[in-house]
């Protein structure tokens, strides 16, 4: 640990500790050579010793400082002192997504649109120069006070994973793909699989997958179903639920295949949110889950820790001698492994199967476009569809109990939930006064039912909340032996932290006991403003309305630079923030100014005179005197060529001939009108 004012490299200054983890201190300091701060992380004692690691550590650290990104938090400096390795990176004064996650609980899907974007865009720089991050989760996010996102920790994580680290592996085991929780190989795939479960646990405010231990989380990477973002987040746009689903896909092949891919598919979510136009690969029923094997059970295991590690066989005689590359690159198969004899007759049997399938595809489609096979009516293919559609008709739980309800939801495939107690005159105590979900509605499979229960008719008044600070309401309706529970908008009419509304209202009849539902003010939403700079002004206003503001003035102005159509400028520009519902005014391009140009002379020439503009378009053509003055405008070029052409007089017929030769030529300037 270094104390404040200690001077590493005599370049560096200590300012102060910012932070620390599993691997690293990081410190905030002047680097005094550019007279910039910056951030110094400092590999912790325990890695410095071991020599293998730190080359490790060291050559990934100088591939991710050839990254230059506005996404990515650079890298400037590698290097060692006094036994201590350290990298010297860029400082972002900011707070993580972790923290801001947790600080604001689940965000709104335009922001988790923006903010994945923005990571996106990091992670494809990255990929582009073939480097892999290995470790993206919300705490490696880090958001500048200016709503930059950047990210970080490049290159890091490779080093990290060819060691025996298992320091802070909890926070990064929840971010992990099936791939990275078997020790397979890890590619750009595994990038887009942890980037959707971040973008799952900023629209729910939860991981998908939580559990006591690491073995525990990994294996529900590898095996378990995830839960839809939709059942904890219900006004999730279908786009950006199925782009999440889409990115996490256990199998690779199911996944966006480039991060550029997905960051189309986010872009265009963000100006149609509810367009359902994310394509994903159907898969058989078998294929959704993989069934890993014990021994891969096993090794998960004693990678954590958790069991000891079995003696390593004597290794074989190497066929030829091995560069440190080779042994580096964790891409490489072991070719000298004997086949399973099961597993080659697995392999067998799967390849007779692939041709028999083929060969019925075949006869299927021959025999259909023959009119060979008839499956029946069209009214059959409709039902088929919407058995398949994966939604249910809700039914009346009103008047049910408990019990009843879990099992007629059950029946439908939903889940259920106790939302608390209330008092009704209408429903006996323990009946369901309420469900989040009319009857006769469509719901989407494994979407969890809230009811509440009816503790018969009241005979206490509900306390009037309305309008008081959250915690006044609370205590309030504590106090009055009511339980509380919480919800939060935002708000443009009522302050930050105080009560909109309640359920059941003040003054209504209750029970103690019952539950009182207070909703609480965010205040005014504010979103980050989109650049809506060479958009159209249709596409400004798609762009705006997409994050809840709206298009204001709309001035024109010409452009040299700027396409005729195109928005040249904005109010607030796409690194400020705005109030929700409020407008934004922009200058939109009339292309290129038209420039006109007139010229006057005074001829010293009788005879004829041809005046051209640049482009060879005769402005000016007719017989001038010598001494008099002539003029054109409308010329659409700066300069011309002026021409005089003399008269032959024929003395035999009286009669001039204008000479096709001319007399002088000269080029001359013209004046702008």
């Amino acid at each position: 640990m270094f104390e404040n004012g200690t001077y590493i490299a005599d370049r560096y200054e200590v300012i102060e500790k910012i932070g620390t983890g599993g691997m690293s201190d990081v410190y905030k300091a002047l680097d005094h050579s550019l007279g910039r701060e910056v951030a110094l992380k400092v590999l912790k004692q325990e890695f410095n010793e071991d020599a293998s690691f730190v080359a490790k550590f060291r050559q990934e650290a100088q591939a991710a400082a050839g990254l230059e990104h506005a996404n990515i938090v650079n890298i400037y400096d590698v290097g060692s002192e006094n036994g201590m390795y350290y990298i010297v990176m860029e400082y972002v004064e900011g707070i993580t997504l972790k923290t801001y996650i947790s600080k604001k609980g689940q965000l709104a899907y335009n922001e988790v649109i923006s903010i994945a974007i923005q990571v996106g865009r990091g992670i494809e720089a990255a990929h582009k120069k073939n480097i892999v991050h290995r470790d993206i989760k919300p705490q490696n996010i880090i958001i500048s006070k200016e709503g930059k996102v950047k990210v970080t920790d490049f290159g890091i994580a490779r080093a990290a994973s060819s060691n025996t680290i298992n320091a802070d592996i909890m926070g990064s085991v929840h971010y992990s793909s099936p791939e990275q929780a078997r020790n397979g190989y890890v590619g750009f795939q595994s990038d887009i699989y942890s980037l959707g479960i971040v973008m799952y646990e900023m629209i729910t405010g939860r991981v998908p997958y939580d559990g006591d231990t690491t073995v525990a989380i990994a294996l529900q990477h590898l095996q378990s179903e995830m839960t839809k973002p939709s059942v904890y987040a219900p006004n999730i746009p279908i786009s950006l639920e199925k782009i999440i689903l889409k990115s996490t896909m256990k199998s690779q092949d199911r996944r966006y295949a480039t991060m550029e891919e997905l960051l189309t598919d986010l872009k265009k979510a963000l100006v149609n949110p509810d367009e359902d136009f994310v394509n994903i690969v159907d898969a058989d029923e078998a294929d959704k889950t993989r069934v890993i094997t014990d021994e891969e059970v096993k090794r998960i295991q004693e990678e954590a820790g958790l069991i000891s590690k079995e003696p390593e066989k004597p290794a074989k005689p190497a066929k030829a001698a091995k560069t440190y590359d080779d042994e580096y690159d964790d891409d490489d198969d072991d070719d000298d492994e004997p086949v399973n004899p099961k597993m080659e007759k697995a392999f067998r049997i799967m390849g007779i199967v692939v041709a028999v399938l083929i060969v019925v595809l075949v006869i299927y489609f021959i025999g259909t476009f023959l009119g060979w096979f008839k499956f029946g009516s069209s009214k059959t293919t409709t039902d088929d569809t919407e058995t398949s559609s994966e939604q249910v008709e809700m039914v009346n739980l009103l008047g049910m109990t408990e019990t009843e309800a879990k099992a007629a939801l059950k029946e439908l495939g939903l889940g259920y939930k106790n939302a608390g107690t209330a008092s009704s005159d209408t429903y006996e105590e323990g009946q369901i006064m309420t469900q989040s979900v009319d009857s006769g509605d469509m719901v989407d499979v494994n979407t969890t039912i809230k009811v509440t229960i009816s503790s018969g008719a009241g005979d206490v008044s509900v306390p009037s909340v309305a309008g008081m600070t959250e915690k006044a309401a609370e205590t309030t309706l504590t106090d009055a032996g009511f339980v509380v529970s919480k919800d939060y908008e935002y708000s443009t009419d009522v302050a930050e932290g105080n009560v909109i509304s309640q359920t059941p209202e003040g003054d209504a009849s209750g029970k103690k006991g019952d539950t009182v539902t207070i909703v609480i003010s965010q205040g005014t939403e504010v979103v980050k403003v989109p650049n809506l700079v060479d958009l159209t002004q249709a596409e400004a206003k798609e762009a705006l309305a997409a994050v809840g503001l709206k298009l204001g003035n709309v001035t024109s102005e010409y452009s040299d630079t700027v396409e005729e159509g195109t928005v040249i400028s904005q109010s607030k520009g796409d690194k400020s923030y705005a109030d929700v519902g409020s407008t934004i005014d922009i200058v939109v391009s009339k292309g290129a100014e038209d420039v006109y140009y007139s010229y006057t002379w005074q001829s010293t020439f009788t005879g004829y005179a041809e005046l051209a503009d640049s482009n060879g378009n005769v402005v000016y053509r007719g017989d001038v005197v010598s001494g008099n003055s002539y003029s054109a405008s409308g010329i659409t070029t700066e300069t011309g060529t002026l021409t005089y052409y003399e008269y032959t007089l024929d003395e035999t017929t009286g009669t001039y001939t204008l000479n096709s030769e001319p007399s002088s030529s000269s080029t001359v300037k013209f004046s702008e009108q």
